[in-house]
């Protein structure tokens, strides 16, 4: 973006010293629509500067998407370019007012990208202590069975070995007709 900007400002040097003005173009394109032009032409090269596949799976060729958006072709937007690049003052006053468009929209997505990252930070966060919760649940549960395992361990060796009960026998002589009875 910076270097375009350079290349119109020595551009614009050079056409500053010619003594004949560009006149204005049969169709003239509305300073706020120029703008609106260029700021959509350099967001769309940027987007195919940095993520070429996306333009080239949309098949979309920046120029030609913007000419078709605003209803005009290349002869038209090179001679109104020309004609604005001609005032320098002009010219560099639109891009300024692009770049603070392209800066604000930047601060809005960033606070937004980083609104995400907090969330998505968040989410991760909560799925470890899920997860951690989780297992502690496992474990508990593991725990359980085995003492549930040995409980039953402990009372099948009850039945099993059964306490032997003394009952105290009571040896008492009973005669009867004097025969003793056992």
């Amino acid at each position: 973006m910076k270097k375009a900007v350079f290349f119109l400002m020595i551009m614009m040097s050079f056409i500053g010293c010619k003594e004949e003005t560009v006149k204005e173009p049969d169709r003239l394109i509305d300073k706020e629509v120029m703008q609106n032009i260029i700021y959509d032409l350099s967001l769309l090269d940027a987007i195919k500067y940095n993520e070429p596949a996306t333009t080239e799976n949309y098949k979309v060729n920046p120029k030609e998407f913007i000419y078709k958006k605003y209803k005009i072709d290349s002869a038209q937007f090179a001679q109104n370019n020309i004609y604005y690049a001609s005032n320098f003052e002009e010219y560099k006053e639109m891009y300024d007012n692009v770049i603070k468009r392209i800066d604000s929209k930047k601060a809005v997505i960033d606070a937004v990208l980083k609104k995400e990252a907090k969330r998505d930070s968040l989410i991760a966060k909560k799925k470890e202590l899920d997860s951690i919760k989780k297992a502690k649940k496992v474990i508990l549960a593991k725990k359980k069975d085995s003492l549930q395992k040995i409980k039953k361990k402990d009372s099948l060796l009850l039945l099993k070995k059964k306490p032997k009960t003394v009952t105290p026998t009571i040896k008492s002589k009973v005669i009867k007709n004097g025969v003793r009875i056992d």
